[in-house]
């Protein structure tokens, strides 16, 4: 159950976060999540929407550079400990974390973790062998 994220360059200036956001928002793209990472000229935002497909055709024609990206989504509880658990499992798994970011999900005291691997797949059936929940788009994108 891998989700379809999208990663674009930004210049590190003032006004050029809100350009990207403009865009989908007049085409009536939802964010879900989203992470900005930075170094001195450029940024990187990451983020997950529905309509991937549209949005990554709109923010091409806008000339942005997009890629996309297959990331991993897991629900943990959210509390202390619960990312630790789901690190220590990767760790003793093999699995490297080339990046990450979270949300609350604002259900029942659920987080929700999005991860890059090398391996998604791989990832997939480690973390569901142990019981953690893999979320499909279904659950991201429910109200």
């Amino acid at each position: 159950m891998k989700i379809k994220q999208l990663s674009l360059f930004i210049e590190n200036r003032t006004g050029a976060l809100s350009e990207p956001c403009r865009i989908l928002s007049e085409a009536g793209i939802n964010i879900v999540t989203l992470c900005l990472a930075d170094t001195q000229n450029f940024g990187i935002m990451r983020l997950i929407v529905k309509e991937w497909q549209k949005a990554e055709k709109l923010l091409s024609a806008r000339d942005y550079a997009v890629k996309t990206t297959d990331v991993v989504a897991i629900e943990i509880d959210d509390r202390p400990g619960g990312l630790a658990k789901i690190l220590m499992i990767l760790e003793k798994s093999g699995l490297n974390v080339e990046y990450m970011y979270a949300f609350t999900s604002g259900k029942n005291g659920r987080a929700v973790l999005v991860f890059r691997f090398e391996k998604p797949d791989e990832a997939i059936k480690i973390l569901s062998a142990k019981g953690i929940n893999v979320l499909g788009e279904a659950h991201i994108f429910e109200k």
